[in-house]
């Protein structure tokens, strides 16, 4: 018996500014050569008349569309266009997961991030990439660090402006930002540097990205890159892990890139939002059963450069069955709830981590039992502030924290 023949992979081509006349020979071919090319409107509009294949545009929103528009044309020659670089923030990646890597080629151009580094003199290697292309902009915040150079992809022609007035709220109006449009194309422009405090500029092309020199205002609060932010970094009303018991709490939980967290009893968010800043790829879920609290979480989360965390309103016990299986558990809340403690037990994988704290001598009782079923370590957490004392200085002592951290086997 004759071997079913496997159907022609996709093709995706990387294509710039520049157009046809910027593409590579091997390019050429596949686009003359390809029965349907899937791109979007812009991309197709460079394609000369010997590119005889059926031109389809990407429907909006693109993501959910692909896998239908691949089986529409399957057994077809597929060409697939794509802005410079189809496996940076590009449609390579939807391509590879619907279809498998094997079965998608790409023939990649280079991205605007490649060029812009180029005209600007900037090492690739030393500068931070975030896009905002299809994401919200208050992600840009957790990227905020003086001295750090970024390159922002934009959305559209508003993105620049967007992004100044970003800086501007978080304390960075003081940074030089420049806009660089069209790049790689005979047009391609470059605006002089000009802070975001003093940003006027008009929208100008939609194909841009942003570059930002960061430099902190001298009033503005000095968040740095791991966990145990300022206590007034986080709009609260009390229902605060503290920064000293926060930085031990993360250094137990041990998040790493692409892991999930699930935190219980979210309070005013902090655990989750700082495990979040870790890494970009780290994902947390909140459960806050207090209608109030959890809309400041939400505002927290987008003040700190998180808005992806998942803010769940409602009570644990009754929401945790819907959640995705977490990588960690953190219970800052409601350890009497009956059966809490078990259940986040129990949803944890093999090598799950699961960390909770209490201040009360009712829940420390349940902290120590399940310390005898399931092992880990018991710690008491105890922070002292040095405070007036008439015209001297003495301690005060804030409430002791029973900390009990696990890891399952």
């Amino acid at each position: 018996m004759n071997a079913v023949p496997a159907p022609p992979p996709v093709t995706v081509v990387g294509i710039g500014a520049d157009g046809w006349g910027g593409l590579p020979d091997a390019s050429r071919a596949v686009l003359r050569d390809a029965e349907v090319v899937l791109g979007g409107p812009r991309q197709l509009d460079l394609l000369p008349p010997g590119c005889a294949g059926e031109r389809v545009a990407w429907p909006s929103p693109l993501r959910p569309a692909v896998p239908g528009l691949l089986a529409a044309h399957s057994g077809r020659r597929i060409a697939v266009l794509a802005s410079g670089d189809p496996m940076f923030y590009g449609i390579g990646r939807a391509l590879t997961e619907v279809l498998g890597t094997g079965a998608v080629r790409v023939l990649p151009h280079p991205s605007s991030v490649s060029y812009a580094a180029a005209r600007l003199g900037w090492p690739l290697e030393d500068v931070e990439v975030v896009t905002l292309v299809g994401r919200p902009a208050p992600r840009l915040a957790a990227a905020l660090h003086h001295g750090r150079r970024l390159l922002v992809l934009s959305a559209d022609a508003a993105t620049p402006a967007t992004v100044a007035e970003l800086l501007r709220d978080r304390g960075f109006g003081p940074s030089p930002m420049r806009v660089l449009e069209r790049l790689g194309a005979p047009e391609e422009h470059t605006t002089d540097p000009v802070t975001a405090d003093d940003w006027a500029r008009p929208p100008g092309d939609p194909l841009n990205l942003v570059a930002v020199e960061c430099r902190r205002a001298p009033d503005a609060p000095h968040l740095g890159a791991v966990p145990g932010l300022p206590d007034d970094a986080y709009e609260h009303d009390g229902q605060l892990t503290k920064r000293h018991v926060r930085a031990a709490t993360l250094g137990v939980l041990a998040p790493a890139p692409g892991e999930l967290l699930w935190d219980i009893g979210g309070g005013s968010g902090s655990v989750a939002i700082e495990w979040m800043r870790v890494h970009p790829s780290c994902r947390a879920v909140t459960v806050e059963r207090d209608p109030e609290r959890a809309a400041r979480i939400a505002r927290n989360a987008d003040r700190l450069g998180v808005p992806g965390l998942r803010v769940v309103t409602g009570d644990a016990t009754e929401v945790i069955d819907r959640l995705p299986a977490p990588d960690a558990v953190f219970v800052g809340g409601g350890l009497t709830a009956p059966g809490l403690l078990d259940v986040c037990w129990e949803a944890l994988p093999a090598g799950g981590r699961l960390v909770a704290n209490t201040v009360t001598l009712e829940s420390e009782a349940l902290l120590a039992d399940a310390r005898r079923r399931h092992g880990g370590e018991l710690v008491r957490l105890s922070v002292a502030h040095a405070v007036p004392v008439g015209g001297f200085t003495g301690w005060r002592q804030a409430m002791p924290v029973t900390q009990w951290a696990v890891r399952k086997g």
